[in-house]
């Protein structure tokens, strides 16, 4: 059944802390024996983004990701919502019900802060959509810009960053 015209469903307000996470590859610069990753987290209440590169996409560098993130945020973090990759959960690589063991380095590292870790639904990038968004934008800077260095590229990340934010 239709809304009667001028009927809006409210969003639901959330506090600070509820924080979507996400990694994404870096294009290889010329300067690099291999390509780099970019971890992404923005607050949902706040649209605060934090970014962190890393040499590898592993569990250890996305536990130092979180602790990057807790001591750069101006806010408690509560919640994470991430994707289901083997850097954040066993989920899909090492259960057979395809429910997290709980056994997990990341999950484990959460439930030791009192970090609720929420899983996307496998193949839905939407439900992460506030990050993916993000990355979005963040994907259309590094296509219309030429970057001489890894260096390079990294300034102008954290720049955008730094842009963003503020």
């Amino acid at each position: 059944q239709p809304k009667p015209e001028g009927e809006h469903k409210p969003f639901k307000a959330y506090e600070p802390g509820y924080v979507h996470v996400d990694v994404k590859y870096l294009p290889q610069m010329h300067d690099e024996d291999k390509r780099r990753y970019v971890f992404v987290a923005i607050d949902r209440a706040t649209r605060w983004v934090f970014i962190d590169i890393k040499q590898h996409k592993t569990a250890a560098s996305a536990k130092a990701f979180l602790a990057a993130v807790r001591k750069a945020a101006a806010f408690k973090i509560h919640t994470i919502l991430t994707d289901n990759g083997k850097e954040f959960t066993d989920r899909l690589f090492g259960s057979r019900t395809r429910q997290p063991s709980g056994e997990h380095e990341f999950d484990q590292l959460c439930q030791a802060l009192g970090i609720e870790h929420r899983l996307t639904k496998p193949k839905t990038p939407q439900t992460n959509g506030m990050v993916e968004r993000f990355n979005g934008r963040r994907s259309q800077v590094l296509r219309s810009h030429h970057f001489n260095s890894a260096e390079d590229l990294e300034k102008t990340l954290h720049r955008f960053v730094w842009l963003y934010n503020h």
